[in-house]
């Protein structure tokens, strides 16, 4: 029976007689991120205790584009093929300028993926099926209608004041995650602030309920006859809904725009007088690119909305915020473990803020496109769309928005540098994934990839039997390296696309961080050198000096 995730609504469950012990992780908001953030959590072995003032998942569709790395991310947490096969499959865009097609573009020409480049799904999909998730881990305590309204800061523990159906009660957590969106009230309890720039346009999203032959692609309209002067995107979603963006202009009312009044002649202008459709949701939104000047603040994490915006034409916002939550979880694991110094987490915040602002950058350059707020640049942006009907160098400045695609941290100071040369990727990519053979069936490399250190060995030396016992001794040490062996004795890539997208020649062997980035890599294993990049990745260099490791 299919479930109406969009009118969920949870009970609440008293919580107050369960608080005599400090917990691990709190994370405050159960939407994408907050759930993400603690199943990884949970999964992995971590108490953690997850908050929302509400008690129902998302109202609207809102984030609705969903990328190949985001998929890969939730596939690892246990629901992203469910994602995949309810969601619209796409990875073709087409841009127009008035009445022409301008070009089209393929974010994923090449075969040999798990996922596709993106799929389109509602955004209460997402946090259903991440809710279901969430309900089958024994360690994640998820609490609705619990209300974030004190903090304090201990030397060893956060605080929290919590209110409740039933009154209010302290919460102590040795670290806080905010994943609590845009307003984060985290954010505002403690005094912080996100800094950047609003944009003086407008613009209205309507999802429109219709059966209608529109491919399953991208369609960005400038300046198109039905909506003179201004921009118009067109996508498709599961179950008959599409999503249609209208630039309204910034002296557009934003109440009275979202009148059907308004809504319903704009749409028909788009698909025709004689057009069947229902209103599903209508919202208007402002651009707005902005960051926190840093994420980590003492024992208090911000991720997603909470600590980052975006306009959201590149679909980087949900995607950034659960790259967000893959970057921190394990770093979380580890530090309340004792396995690492508190300054790990210190890396999550620099790799992150630098993904942040290369969001923001793409995302400013996309809106300066799509709204010009000059002559002169409008002049351009339309001399550039005409010429890219015909020179395929004008196509590359044609900006409909930038789409999301992870970050590589590739100044992390948790990467050990390369010894030998690399064609192929470099430490801080995420790892590609590769179809393999497995005792003879199909299977994908990156199911077998991430959670905790990982190691990828790909056979064919002289030395494979001595090398493999080495690192059989890996997987038993304080922080585990689990090996995958591709090749003889391990997953058959006779296909060689894992060897290819590795650049590996008989002896290579990569190490990989827990959420699936390449942090050191060699043509033939050395033992030592394996080590010392693992207690780099783990942040052990700060041991020195901050040599506590802090014990949960």
């Amino acid at each position: 029976m299919d479930i109406d995730y969009q009118r969920c609504e949870f009970a609440y469950t008293p919580a107050c007689a369960r608080e005599n012990a400090r917990h691990p992780v709190v994370v405050v908001g159960a939407g994408p991120v907050g759930l993400a953030t603690a199943i990884d959590l949970a999964q992995n072995g971590v108490p953690v205790v997850l908050l929302d003032d509400d008690n129902k998942l998302s109202h609207g569709s809102r984030a609705i584009c969903f990328s190949k790395r985001t998929l890969e991310v939730f596939d690892r947490l246990g629901c992203g093929r469910r994602m995949a096969e309810k969601g619209v499959r796409w990875h073709v865009g087409r841009v127009f300028h008035r009445s022409d097609e301008v070009y089209h573009f393929d974010l994923l020409p090449e075969e040999g993926h798990q996922y596709p480049a993106f799929v389109n799904l509602q955004q209460y999909y997402v946090e259903g099926y991440l809710h279901e998730r969430a309900q089958e881990l024994p360690l994640l305590d998820l609490r609705w209608c619990s209300k974030v309204t004190g903090l304090v800061h201990h030397p060893d523990h956060v605080a929290l004041s919590v209110a409740t159906p039933e009154g209010s009660y302290t919460l102590d957590a040795q670290y806080v995650v905010a994943a609590d969106g845009g307003k984060s009230t985290v954010r505002a309890l403690m005094g912080l602030e996100s800094h950047g720039r609003t944009f003086r346009d407008r613009f209205l999203i309507a999802d429109v309920k219709m059966t209608a032959d529109f491919p399953a692609e991208r369609w960005f309209w400038f300046d198109p006859p039905f909506h003179p002067g201004q921009s118009v995107l067109l996508h498709r979603q599961p179950d008959n809904i599409w999503r249609i963006d209208f630039q309204l202009g910034w002296d557009a009312d934003p109440v009275l725009e979202k009148t059907p009044e308004r809504v319903i002649p704009r749409i028909r202008a788009l698909l025709g007088e004689d057009a069947r459709f229902e209103l599903e949701w209508v919202s208007v939104y402002s651009f707005c690119c902005l960051r926190m000047d840093s994420f980590r603040h003492g024992r208090v994490l911000f991720a997603g909305d909470a600590a980052h915006g975006v306009s959201p034409f590149g679909a980087r916002g949900a995607n950034s915020g659960v790259q967000d939550a893959d970057n921190l979880a394990w770093k979380l694991k580890l530090v309340v473990e004792g396995k690492a110094p508190q300054s790990l987490l210190d890396s999550y915040a620099r790799e992150r803020e630098a993904a942040a602002d290369e969001n923001i950058l793409n995302s400013t350059r996309s809106t300066d496109f799509i709204t010009p707020k000059s002559a002169v640049s409008r002049l351009f942006r339309d001399a550039v769309l005409q010429l890219a009907k015909e020179q395929p160098f004008a196509r590359k400045l044609v900006n409909s928005g930038r789409l999301s695609t992870p970050t590589t941290y590739a100044d992390s100071p948790l990467n050990t540098p390369d010894a030998e040369r690399f064609a192929a990727l470099r430490p801080g990519a995420p790892a590609p994934d590769a179809p393999l053979r497995n005792m003879g069936h199909d299977d994908w490399l990156l199911r077998h990839l991430g959670g905790g250190f990982t190691g990828l060995y790909f056979t064919g030396g002289a030395e494979d039997a001595e090398v493999l016992r080495q690192l059989d001794a890996l997987a038993q040490e304080a922080i585990p390296v689990h090996t995958v062996v591709i090749g003889a004795g391990g997953f058959d890539d006779s296909a060689g696309l894992c060897a290819a997208r590795y650049d590996a020649t008989p002896g290579s062997f990569y190490l990989l961080r827990p959420d699936q980035h390449i942090c050191a890599r060699w043509r033939k294993v050395d033992l030592q050198a394996v080590r010392a990049a693992l207690a780099r990745a783990c942040g052990k260099e700060a041991v020195q000096a901050q040599p506590e490791l802090e014990h949960a």
